[in-house]
């Protein structure tokens, strides 16, 4: 038995950022078939020299992708969907916490979101709901030596 739902594709996204939303998703969808290792690691290199992204840029950049694309606003969508998203943040110099884990009730389910200001981005759960296996935050800041 199946039942019947339909996607809401957010409205109200000016041009030139669906533009780059189209751009983030291009990039996105071949790095969501890498290992995790080795996104990780691609993320990790793109988030030097960003800022922490607050929870208002990257709800922001989540809706953009998500107006872009129905596959990324669908449940199945969540990697694609959290990958442009961060890589949206990192086109204006931010970094979202890019996070994959599982879902902390049962029944068991994987899952992919971005977090910022220590909270899950317009998922929709409460705070606690996933558990985080791996997780890209952004790069602490540069130390720099104290002067002589």
């Amino acid at each position: 038995m199946t039942t019947p739902s339909a996607l809401v594709r957010p409205s109200g996204v000016p041009f030139p950022r669906r533009l780059a939303a189209r751009l983030a998703l291009t990039a996105a969808f071949p790095l969501s078939l890498l290992p995790p290792r080795r996104l990780r690691v691609v993320l990790a290199a793109l988030r030097r020299g960003a800022a922490p992204a607050s929870y208002e840029r990257a709800a922001a950049a989540r809706r953009a992708v998500c107006a872009v694309s129905l596959y990324c606003a669908g449940p199945r969508g969540c990697l694609p969907r959290s990958i442009a998203t961060a890589l949206l943040c990192r086109f204006d110099g931010r970094w979202p916490t890019w996070c994959t884990g599982v879902r902390v009730v049962p029944p068991f389910s994987a899952h992919a979101w971005v977090e910022a200001d220590g909270r899950p981005v317009d998922e929709g759960v409460p705070d606690d709901y996933f558990s985080r296996l791996l997780a890209v935050a952004p790069a602490p800041a540069p130390r720099r030596p104290p002067l002589p």
